[in-house]
């Protein structure tokens, strides 16, 4: 399909979407100062995908959000990647720096120098070298989010990753997807990079249900069941609401709870029992009193 309007609206949608996917994931990372469980490797892995994903979209001449679009994706991944070094292994602000900063450079430059020598290639109808791009791109995408499936797979949880970041990358995958469908040639390799990581999310949503949350779901539920339980104490065999009678306690008689499995009614029977003790031995201490005066 041939409509250029459509294209454009929807690729800047999606240029929008992964322009901010990442922004919520550092915001989590600033506030909290600590990027337990997200995957620096994945991030990584981005920001090397944006070099070859903006060298085909840049060669095929797709709308200018498209273009754009791969560039955002390498420098908030990059970021993204920055900031696990710089929380977790608690790197200083300079050594963070003149770590990034030479990788985000060498990557322009080599996504320049690309540029140059694939519009030279396809010129001459060379096709194999961008065809190479785009399965470049679409295979760090997907080992990118693959390598957050294996943190699932050990810790059994999604830990470290925002799902409005998950969300909106989503989101941007599938407007960048319907975008290259009115391009005016359909392009079956922009299809497939977009349309893998948009499937790949799609587990992790799934894990994130099964993993994160029914379990949350039923410890709600297991809460308002004990809740209602404990609200109701159970009263001793052959007695009834009318006819107990109110137990004379003192408040020493009461043990110390030293276990959480104790209930209230184990303690008054324990109180219970301590204070017929002390009944019992009253009159024994009274008669040797009397026979010591």
């Amino acid at each position: 399909m041939d409509v250029p309007v459509a294209a454009n609206v929807l690729g800047t949608i999606g240029a929008v979407c992964w322009s901010v996917q990442l922004i919520p994931q550092i915001v989590i990372n600033y506030r909290r100062h600590n990027a337990v469980g997200l995957q620096p490797t994945m991030m990584m892995l981005w920001a090397w995908a944006g070099v070859p994903l903006g060298v085909y979209n840049v060669v095929k001449n797709f709308n200018i959000a498209l273009q754009v679009q791969p560039q955002i994706l390498t420098f908030l991944s990059l970021l993204t990647w920055i900031q696990c070094f710089y929380y977790e292994r608690e790197w200083s602000v300079l050594r963070a720096l003149v770590v990034v900063v030479p990788i985000a450079l060498f990557m322009g430059g080599l996504e320049a120098a690309l540029i140059v020598a694939l519009r030279i290639a396809h010129s001459r109808d060379i096709q194999w070298p961008i065809t190479l791009m785009a399965i470049l791109s679409a295979v760090l995408l997907a080992a990118g989010v693959l390598r957050h499936y294996w943190d699932i797979y050990v810790h059994r949880t999604v830990r470290g990753i925002s799902f409005i970041f998950v969300g909106i990358d989503a989101a941007g995958d599938i407007f960048s997807l319907v975008s290259v469908l009115f391009q005016p040639r359909m392009d079956v390799l922009g299809l497939i990079i977009y349309g893998t990581e948009f499937v790949l999310w799609l587990g992790v949503f799934a894990c994130g249900g099964y993993f994160n949350l029914v379990p949350w779901i039923q410890a709600k539920i297991d809460k308002k069941t004990s809740a209602r339980s404990n609200a109701v104490l159970p009263l001793p065999n052959g007695c009834s609401p009318s006819n107990t009678p109110a137990p004379v306690i003192a408040m020493h008689d009461l043990p110390s709870s030293t276990s959480v499995f104790r209930t209230p009614s184990v303690e008054i029977s324990i109180a219970r029992a301590r204070t017929g003790a002390s009944r019992r031995t009253d009159p024994d201490d009274g008669g040797d009193e009397a026979s010591a005066g």
